[in-house]
């Protein structure tokens, strides 16, 4: 069986794609901020669990808050990339994301001293129309990635891409692509292991649907943000729906990772890479 795979998208509450309300980046500075408390708080819970994730951070959280990619490596935690200032990909040309993408990847080295061999698009935004986005990502330098959302969202997706990892081949070199978990159900596939989707499904549909993923023979991969775990944070003025999907139950994320992280064996990203387990999905891929 499979272990299950937690990462975190070390972001702050303004970091939120699409909203005409959401404060510039010139303006990011004077914010007041709830990284810090949320990303302790899931430190605390995987300190309890006994469970290493992989962290994707911003780079811009990482120059700010040096001492929070130092307090995850020493944890034991992997330091992946989440881009520098939270663009869409696909709202950027491939010099501007290679830029972008590089940027993130050599801050974070920098901050934490060890390789950042993984990348996560902000909102899963490697769509049909980036089609040169990989390359760039293997030509920074990275080793894996797990940007593509194997259906339809708001961000795009990727509606026919393979459910299980897979190597790929770019010019720029190889990489593993690490898609999110989906289920198939009523002739979609959808989401359910992170974000609003976590948030809004009881926890014991969340666990079935978990179980299907692994019997598949597909890990399962979890993700959250800081600030659903620190629930205070100010909002963001947006419409309803969106309003509905970004702030449903955020009192109830903490309690329902607890229980996810007793779900166990959980590994890095990276670990699954490297591991048995991972070479025989990437295998049967090929």
């Amino acid at each position: 069986m499979q272990p299950h795979l937690f990462t975190i998208d070390v972001e702050d509450w303004f970091h939120i794609l699409d909203i005409d309300g959401a404060p510039p980046l010139e303006r990011w500075d004077s914010l007041p901020n709830h990284v810090e408390d949320g990303f302790r708080r899931l430190l605390s819970l995987l300190d309890e669990a006994g469970v290493r994730a992989t962290c994707f951070f911003l780079g811009w959280v990482g120059a700010r808050y040096k001492h929070l990619v130092r307090e995850a490596v020493a944890a034991g935690h992997e330091i992946a990339s989440h881009g520098h200032v939270h663009r869409l990909i696909y709202t950027q040309t491939a010099g501007e994301f290679y830029e972008d993408v590089r940027r993130a990847k050599e801050i974070l080295e920098d901050a934490g001293g060890q390789e950042v061999r993984g990348y996560r698009a902000p909102g899963f935004s490697l769509v049909a129309k980036t089609p040169w986005a990989l390359e760039q990502i293997a030509r920074a330098g990275y080793r894996y990635d797990t940007s593509i959302f194997p259906g339809t969202r708001g961000h795009g997706g990727l509606p026919g891409a393979p459910l299980v990892p897979y190597r790929v081949d770019t010019p720029a070199g190889a990489l593993v692509e690490i898609p999110i978990s989906v289920v198939s159900a009523l002739g979609r596939r959808l989401c359910f292991s992170g974000g609003g989707y976590l948030r809004l499904l009881p926890i014991r549909v969340v666990e079935r649907l978990a179980q299907r993923v692994r019997a598949s023979g597909r890990p399962v991969m979890y993700y959250v943000h800081p600030r659903e775990l620190s629930p205070d944070h100010p909002r963001v003025p947006m419409g309803a729906v969106r309003r509905f999907k970004s702030y449903v139950n955020l009192r109830g994320t903490e309690a329902k990772v607890r229980r996810l992280l007793a779900t166990g064996p959980f590994v890095t990203l990276q670990e699954w890479i490297d591991s048995d387990a991972g070479r025989r999905v990437l295998d049967r891929a090929a």
